[in-house]
């Protein structure tokens, strides 16, 4: 049933985005480009509602009193794609840095550009950042936005051993904005590099936002042990909870290093 839910799903979830980019091409991009934002948050919802009734994956958001007025920077843990889609509708004005290789890409690459995100070239990391630093500044005074990165790069196995990138702190340090950590173990459901989708809830948390001025050392250190410390008791409740998905070694190992019983895997 899960192989048959999956690819049911993963159909209908590309099919209902290459039908969306082309029936809302002539609104979204004759709008402006603030009121064009409702075509990707309906794109979002659409997602995510047909995980739940298709895949049997619900998702669930709290935290949201922790997000400040204005702009923040939002620091998700990133494990799955549903953790790019899932929370850009909670915020004003969101502002993504991404590969450059994704604005090539037809019709997408069309909306990313609509919406002003900022390219990154990870083949030259120091040049690359002091420019999206500054890309960024620039673009937060013509517009006060919601900077979304995620402090890891790419995606990781859940459980793993967290690996933060530098790039975060040297953005807190540039920007002087507060950041809001995101916890969660979406990629329980839905892993990375695999088309199986499980059922269950996907939770994730918006944390107490960390203020700007820190020194970078300190910020680091809180943001690490923030969020993981969220994502262990995320894991722990979902693995101990009723019908846990299955969970990958990492994981595994993980819930070893917490003193946590392993669940019989089904």
């Amino acid at each position: 049933m899960t192989v048959i839910r999956s690819v049911v799903f993963n159909a209908a979830f590309y099919l209902n985005l290459i039908v969306q980019m082309i029936l809302w091409t002539p609104i979204y991009f004759l709008s402006p480009r603030k009121f064009a934002w409702f075509v990707p948050r309906f794109w979002s919802r659409s997602s995510l509602w047909l995980q739940r009734w298709l895949a049997g994956t619900k998702s669930h958001i709290t935290g949201t009193e922790n997000l400040p007025e204005g702009p923040f920077i939002l620091a998700p843990k990133h494990q799955s794609f549903w953790d790019t889609i899932a929370f850009f509708p909670y915020l004003d004005d969101p502002l993504y840095i991404l590969k450059r290789e994704l604005t090539w890409i037809p019709f997408f690459g069309w909306y990313i550009q609509k919406m002003r995100m900022i390219p990154v070239d990870r083949g030259k990391r120091s040049v690359a950042l002091k420019a999206v630093i500054a890309a960024t500044n620039k673009e937060m005074a013509r517009n006060p936005r919601q900077l979304i990165i995620y402090p890891e790069g790419t995606r990781r196995p859940p459980g793993d051993v967290p690996d933060y990138k530098h790039g975060i702190v040297e953005l807190y340090a540039g920007l002087n904005l507060p950041v809001v950590p995101v916890a969660h173990m979406a990629g329980l459901y839905w892993p990375r590099r695999k088309f199986l989708r499980h059922s269950g809830t996907i939770v994730a948390r918006f944390l107490p936002p960390i203020p700007a001025g820190l020194s970078k050392a300190e910020f680091r250190r809180r943001l690490i042990s923030e969020t993981e410390a969220a994502c262990d008791a995320i894991l722990v409740e979902t693995a101990t909870g009723p019908n846990p998905p299955p969970l990958p070694p990492t994981a595994q190992r993980r819930l070893q290093e917490l003193g946590v019983a392993l669940p019989a895997q089904g």
